[in-house]
């Protein structure tokens, strides 16, 4: 991988991981480095899932893949949240 794609992985992880904390109502305590993690990781599942169905490659935007990204995200994000309340509470 090329200097240019990992740019690129890591603005799009962001993209995703703030699209993913948008679709989830209230307040998450993550910050942005963790919120980039969750990002990156939702992109590589939702592309993943994308591919095994059939729908990564489509003409246009892909909008099945980059729902499947962002709901990764929002899993992703409430996931982290909640253990890190959780964390919180019993300290």
């Amino acid at each position: 991988m090329e200097i240019s794609g990992i740019f690129t992985a890591l603005i799009i992880g962001l993209v995703i991981g703030v699209l993913g904390r948008l679709v989830l109502p209230g307040r998450q305590q993550i910050g942005f480095l963790l919120t980039l993690v969750v990002g990156v990781v939702a992109a590589l599942l939702g592309t993943l899932v994308a591919t095994m169905i059939g729908v990564a490659d489509t003409r246009g935007i892909d909008w099945i893949e980059l729902a499947l990204q962002v709901a990764f995200a929002a899993g992703g994000v409430a996931l982290v949240d909640g253990v890190r309340g959780r964390r919180a509470i019993t300290r």
